[in-house]
């Protein structure tokens, strides 16, 4: 009787093993493939000579024989990929500056001072975040000629919060709603000021959801593309998705190698950023401050 109950048992734990493999290790590991096959792509083509990326007869298209580091040579050094590095962190940095402390402000005041028909103005913030850039396009590259802020990064970082802040303080409504107000009802009754309550209380209770705004804020700003094109034209203020882009290929003549290389070093820093600030951002997600 306990050997056939033993059998049993095995053969059950067998089975759920089986089905834990098929429903989750199966489609995590093809996730994980599909997910980061770009980034292989990416490599091996930065690496790989001329003669092994275009003779696929003698060479396979997934591996490297001969790596060689001409390719992010050139990059590096024959042109000016650094500058174009420097110029999408200075945008990106300042966009999402400006972006969270314009949200910040705003967010706080519909969600705390509770003034007639804030939720109304929180939910047309969020609508403002819908509308496509293409149609806000027209009247943005309107007012950066008639400011004079053509061809210069001021355009970009001046454009870039019109579709960040909405979103930015859409998320932050969410999250100090989600903070126990008695916190503030108490240094109100202390004698604190509005300020010295979003400084000292609030806005380190919100770092996640600060955080969080952040990292969606930098990424937009860091790979957007549209308004980077229309509103730069100079090579040395352009940004590294356009830059690879116009000043990589040469008329009909992709250098690959070089592409693929401005593209890897590219997303590395936005990689680094998602690393180091990835559990806020996951506990943002998650949940707040629980009472």
């Amino acid at each position: 009787m306990s050997k056939a109950a033993n059998t049993a048992d095995d053969a059950l734990s067998w089975q759920s093993r089986q089905r834990r493999v098929v429903t989750v290790y199966l489609p995590l590991i093809c996730f994980v493939i599909i997910l980061l096959f770009p980034f292989y792509w990416m490599t091996i083509t930065a690496i790989k000579p001329n003669a092994e990326m275009f003779n696929y007869k003698d060479y396979s298209p997934f591996w490297v024989v001969s790596p060689t580091l001409a390719n992010i040579n050139k990059l590096l050094f024959e042109t000016s990929y650094p500058q174009w590095l420097f110029n999408t962190m200075l945008i990106a940095v300042c966009s999402t500056v400006l972006s969270l402390v314009a949200s910040v402000l705003a967010a706080y005041a519909i969600q705390r001072l509770r003034f007639k028909g804030s939720p109304y103005v929180g939910l047309a913030i969020y609508i403002a975040y819908l509308v496509p850039p293409s149609i806000l396009f027209i009247p943005l590259a309107t007012m950066v000629f008639q400011l004079g802020l053509f061809d210069s990064p001021f355009a970009l970082i001046l454009t870039y919060p019109t579709f960040l802040i909405p979103f930015c303080t859409w998320l932050l409504i969410g999250y100090f709603k989600s903070i126990p107000y008695e916190l503030e009802e108490c240094a109100l009754i202390d004698g604190a000021s509005r300020l010295q309550i979003l400084r000292r209380i609030t806005l380190p209770l919100a770092v996640p959801g600060l955080i969080s705004a952040g990292i969606f804020s930098f990424t937009l700003s860091w790979n957007e593309f549209i308004y980077a094109l229309a509103f730069i034209s100079s090579s040395e203020n352009k940004t590294v998705p356009v830059a690879i882009l116009t000043e990589l290929v040469q008329g009909d003549v992709y250098q690959w190698g070089s592409l693929m290389a401005g593209s890897l070093l590219g997303s590395l820093p936005v990689a680094i950023f998602y690393s180091f600030f990835v559990d806020y951002y996951v506990s943002s997600l998650t949940g707040a401050v629980k009472e």
